[in-house]
């Protein structure tokens, strides 16, 4: 059982429900369970990444609204996969992403 006496599983979705901000709630609130730690920290990271390099594509001319518009996709795809991941029971690491979270917990 993990926070608020839901299953593991359940914890984890809800690390990626609201992206990095439920990630980082998850990641301080999460004191057992691994699988939990590890979904909200790569919540937090991929989230996190992605927030910014929005932020920084908003003020590049032209190509910034590409690069935006397609961070997005790749955000709603991260999003997508990893609460189904989560939800299976799965370990899943995102390329990149996965390690350093694997090495934050």
């Amino acid at each position: 059982m993990a926070l608020f006496g839901l299953k593991d599983t359940h914890t984890a979705l809800l690390a990626y429900l609201l992206g990095f901000v439920s990630g980082i709630i998850v990641l301080l609130l999460e004191k057992e369970s691994s699988f939990v730690k590890f979904h909200a920290m790569q919540s937090t990271i991929a989230f996190g990444a992605i927030f910014i390099l929005n932020i920084i594509s908003g003020y590049i001319p032209i190509v910034g609204g590409i690069l935006g518009n397609l961070l997005s996709l790749i955000g709603l795809i991260i999003w997508i996969v990893g609460m189904i991941k989560a939800y299976q029971g799965e370990r899943y690491k995102f390329p990149i992403i996965g390690d350093i979270a694997e090495k934050q917990i």
